[in-house]
């Protein structure tokens, strides 16, 4: 019994250390690109594309078909022998087999299964889109998660000041220094601190709430392990959005993707200019017969020698040569060409986007940076401000009113270098993101 008691608390310790465990920013990125299910739904159309290319493979084959007819007969016929008409059942079977080969058909089969090919590429391109974006995601609601802490950790420091003014006031009211209305002052500054406190409490649960639906995790005791960001720096990890945006190209799956589109309409307009041409099928077979009279005398080798009397083969080569089908091919090449002509337009467009998007987010890191360096200054003058007033309210020279306004302004203060910090660091790392330079170890 005792045993049995230990290796349950045994269990039941490691489950919760389990359960406490801090999830690092690789460990909740990997997990959710091996649980999303928007993930999944992608691995499943690569495969889709890979089954394509199989089915593509298979029209270069020979098909080969078994056919069997059974037939019964009753009433009268014409007897081949007396030519008189008799009264009669009979059965009469039939047994064929027969393949087909294309040898050619304006290339059609191969640009298909070229085409196939191509399809599983820009189906292995969604999927990395798809990682990307929820990368990205992960590392979003880490960093906010980290940025909740911290907030959460200054609101705390504040509630403690004031729990620790009101002891101070008690005694200076006690001691007929200030008034009751300062002393109820101070009673009211720890309250709204601590307000402050119970809100970052819940701005951290619902940063936790939103990385694990994420990750499609419990939220209960989940944790994140802590992440030094740094400190921004007033060197950018980039001279000019260029240099990001020419590393890009060469490694972000929408560009990528939009030049496969191109190809992939080249091989569209060469199946399409496919069907001009002739198509010469190969082609042959083999059938015998079987026909019984239950009137008539049954020996046991008369089934299978009627059988290979009547066998017979087959062999030919069919060509089939378009002339005139309603202007249907010259209209499909038409289109064709269009849809190419909007992929090339497509890709424009997407570098385009890119190019964008890297120069706008290059501007972000640059105004974020600014946004930190001057939080940081207001900061320090704050919490000088700050110094000064507190041994001024120490030495009776400034009113409770006058001492929480110089508090708020340093609260605030703190709440926007610790909001500027993280809004660097993320708009940073996105910067990296299109880069190919994002470390998440």
């Amino acid at each position: 019994m005792k045993i049995k008691l230990l290796l349950l608390v045994t269990v039941l310790t490691s489950l919760t250390a389990f359960s406490q465990k801090e999830w690092t920013l690789r460990e909740c990125v990997d997990y959710a690109l091996e649980k999303n299910i928007t993930i999944q739904q992608n691995k499943l159309s690569l495969e889709l594309a890979k089954k394509d290319v199989d089915i593509a493979k298979g029209n270069f084959l020979p098909n080969l078909t078994g056919s069997s007819t059974n037939r019964f007969g009753f009433g009268s016929l014409i007897d081949n022998i007396s030519n008189s008409r008799i009264s009669t059942d009979n059965f009469n079977a039939s047994f064929d087999l027969s393949s087909s080969v294309t040898i050619f058909n304006g290339f059609r089969n191969t640009n298909t299964y070229k085409q196939a090919q191509l399809g599983v590429e820009s189906s292995l391109l969604d999927l990395q889109k798809i990682e990307n974006d929820i990368s990205l995601f992960v590392v979003n609601g880490y960093l906010n998660i980290l940025f909740a802490k911290e907030n959460l950790s200054a609101a705390k420091v504040q509630y403690e000041i004031s729990k620790t003014q009101i002891e101070a006031a008690e005694s200076r009211f006690n001691s007929g220094v200030i008034p009751k209305g300062d002393l109820l002052n101070t009673q009211s500054t720890a309250a709204t601190n601590l307000q402050a406190v119970i809100t970052q409490e819940n701005a951290l649960d619902l940063a936790k709430l939103n990385l694990t639906q994420l990750l499609q995790v419990s939220p209960n005791n989940f944790d994140v392990a802590p992440v030094d960001v740094g400190t921004p720096s007033a060197n950018l990890f980039y001279k000019n959005s260029t240099i990001v945006y020419d590393k890009s190209l060469d490694r972000l799956p929408e560009i990528e993707r939009a030049k496969l589109a191109i190809e992939n309409a080249d091989f569209n307009i060469k199946i399409a200019k496919g069907f001009y041409l002739p198509t010469v099928t190969l082609f042959g077979g083999a059938g015998t017969g079987y026909s019984h009279r239950f009137n008539e005398i049954f020996s046991n080798d008369y089934f299978f020698k009627q059988l290979n009397d009547n066998l017979g083969y087959n062999l030919g080569v069919s060509i089939s040569v378009p002339i005139f089908n309603r202007f249907q091919t010259k209209n499909s090449v038409a289109q064709s060409v269009i849809n190419k002509e909007l992929s090339e337009l497509n890709l424009e467009s997407e570098k385009l986007s890119l190019k964008q998007t890297i120069e706008q987010s290059f501007l972000d890191v640059k105004t974020a940076l600014k946004t930190y360096e001057a939080a940081k200054i207001s900061l320090e003058a704050q919490q000088e401000a700050f110094k000064n007033a507190q041994e001024r309210y120490n030495y009776g020279a400034m009113t409770q009113f006058d001492f929480d306004q110089v508090r708020t302004r340093l609260v605030n203060a703190e709440a926007t270098l610790i909001r500027s910090k993280y809004d660097y660091v993320f708009k940073t790392k996105v910067l990296q993101f299109y880069a190919g330079d994002l470390v998440l170890d």
